[in-house]
């Protein structure tokens, strides 16, 4: 065997182990993660809120308690986090959103909310249902940039033409 043949099957051999132990490290952290779902939905109560603002921010301005900055790990206190300002009766709360639900929030509005300690992990309408925003893929949001822009610049002449 020549040098290439053997480099190829060291890296082959390489990428193999590290795929099997990806596997069993992602069995592991989906056990975790079910296990923290279960925990959570034990401990969830809903709750009647309005929404005042909503915001991905850093943990440490978020204004949530220093209890719950300091249980977070280092490397999740600089990551930005889905918050959600509300009203939770005469009281202004600071929550973290789940990041499934976070865009479907709706802000200046009253929902009901399923919360589990501070941690939002479902939204609906009080007065009727949530609108959903429509996702706009890349070149969606292109063309309707280009239209308004389009619309804009034709107004614009016809306003010089008289």
């Amino acid at each position: 065997m020549n040098g290439w043949q053997i480099a190829l099957l060291v890296i082959l051999i390489v990428m193999l182990v590290a795929i099997v132990v990806l596997y069993f490290l992602g069995k592991k952290a989906q056990k975790r993660k079910e296990e923290q779902d279960a925990q959570l939905a034990a401990s969830a109560q809903t709750i009647s809120m309005l929404i005042i603002d909503k915001k991905r921010m850093r943990l440490k301005d978020a204004g949530l308690p220093q209890a719950v900055i300091d249980q977070t790990p280092k490397l999740m206190r600089r990551s930005k986090l889905p918050i959600v300002k509300a009203k939770v009766g005469p009281k202004v709360m600071s929550l973290i959103a789940d990041e499934a639900i976070f865009a479907e929030i709706p802000v200046k509005k009253e929902v009901k909310a399923t919360v589990s300690g501070l941690y939002i992990t479902g939204v609906k309408g009080l007065r009727g249902p949530i609108e959903k925003p429509q996702k706009m893929g890349f070149r969606a949001k292109l063309q309707a940039k280009y239209n308004k822009l389009n619309s804009e610049a034709q107004a614009e002449k016809a306003s010089k033409k008289k």
